[in-house]
């Protein structure tokens, strides 16, 4: 019988379920930080800056995650995400303390230690990734995804109990869900210590796209220099960088606008819902089918969906922007899922690539800012289509199998 023809082997589920755990709540605390941002600054009265938090958030998660890599590959992948869980907790409570008493500054200060948590902890998916063979990778990453939305829901879900904490504490709902994701932050710390992890040995061919020299060292080993001159290191990139920044700004941005349209706490809360269904609720099916039908088609069918997202987001009514949402999460699964599943092989790009994706967040929610002041939404909409096409670069790289 033939390798092709045995049966691949099921997901250890059991031994991952402390990594997916705690991903899953931290999932929603990143979607407290956020998402809600843009909201407590207006609350604030700083509308003119509603993008401030997210650019910082972003421009954090850049300046740490090569950092955070760097001590994963030296320490080990649990004792880098414990620490991001930590830091993470704590300036979610930082950020509370700054936006419940109105104090700008420190409020500013607990979203850059949420952003900097963030770029340590999003690389958790590679810690799933290295645990199964190559060719089990996707449903890999797309299991951890679909466990990433019970926490997601688990925030997005509960508006109404936040909307009852904030009532008691004298403050409002986007508030009190800063200190809501800083208690499942601090779940999160606890559950890391729990998970054991074990590299996988690798045994399947390298990316079809990636082709080490023979006199390059393995792929641990590669410096960074090294990994991103690796043939298609670099498209892979760019491909994790544009669905990274042009799903974050969009999510950010979209919330604002929905309220500007006269939806409420609720009705921008279910937009969210559908925004991370669309992220995370399709792993089960996205990962399985990117093993079977390559990375090719995790970055085309990423594009599409990604460019048709921002088209429709412009669109009159609720609906649509309904529409957009989803459409903007699936087509980042798509895309993020085999990005990270063509870069599992060499961690040296994985920090730098994340930070580049958070290079890209920050720096369009920076601008879609100033864009929809000067321009109106639309403009900004159309402009994230064209710049959705991209990742069709990184198909264009990759060799047929």
């Amino acid at each position: 019988m033939s390798d092709a023809a045995l049966p691949r082997p099921a997901l250890d589920i059991g031994r991952l379920a402390p990594l997916y755990s705690a991903q899953a709540l931290a999932t929603g605390a990143t979607t407290v930080s956020t998402v809600l941002a843009s909201l407590i600054m207006s609350g604030l009265h700083f509308e003119a800056l509603v993008g401030l938090p997210s650019t910082l958030i972003s421009t954090s998660a850049a300046l740490s995650a090569g950092a955070f890599g760097a001590l994963m590959i030296r320490r080990g992948r649990r004792t880098g995400l414990s620490a991001a869980f930590v830091l993470g907790a704590v300036g979610a409570a930082v950020g509370f303390v700054g936006a419940r008493w109105a104090l700008l500054p420190v409020f500013l200060l607990g979203a850059c230690m949420m952003g900097a948590a963030q770029g340590g902890y999003q690389q958790a998916r590679y810690a799933a990734a290295e645990s199964v063979p190559d060719d089990r990778r996707g449903a890999a990453l797309g299991a951890l995804m679909l466990m990433s939305v019970l926490g997601s829901f688990l925030m997005t879900g509960a508006s109404r109990p936040i909307e009852a904490l904030g009532a008691a504490l004298g403050s409002t709902p986007e508030v009190a869900g800063w200190l809501v994701g800083g208690a499942l932050l601090g779940v999160a710390a606890l559950l890391i210590r729990l998970w054991r992890p074990t590299t996988a040995s690798i045994t399947a061919s390298f990316p079809a796209h990636a082709t080490l020299p023979a006199q390059t060292a393995a792929p641990a080993k590669l410096t960074v220099r090294a990994a991103f001159a690796i043939p298609g290191v670099r498209s892979t990139a760019l491909a994790l960088a544009t669905a990274q920044g042009l799903m974050v700004t969009l999510m950010s941005l979209t919330p604002l606008r929905a309220h500007h349209m006269g939806m409420d706490h609720g009705a921008v809360a279910a937009l969210i819902s559908g925004h991370i269904l669309g992220m995370f609720g399709f792993g089960w099916l996205t990962g399985p089918l990117i093993d079977r039908l390559g990375l090719r088609f995790g970055y085309v069918g990423g594009a599409l969906l990604l460019a048709a997202a921002a088209l429709c987001a412009p669109l009159s009514g609720a609906a649509w922007l309904a529409v957009s949402m989803f459409g903007l999460g699936l087509g980042w699964n798509l895309a993020f899922v085999a990005g990270s599943k063509a870069l599992t092989r060499f961690p040296a790009a994985q920090g730098v690539t994340d930070g580049l994706g958070y290079v890209a967040a920050g720096v369009g929610t920076a601008l879609g800012g100033v864009i929809i002041a000067r321009a109106g939404f639309p403009v900004l909409a159309a402009g994230c289509a064209v710049l959705a096409l991209l990742p069709l670069i990184s198909a264009w790289r990759v060799r047929a199998a």
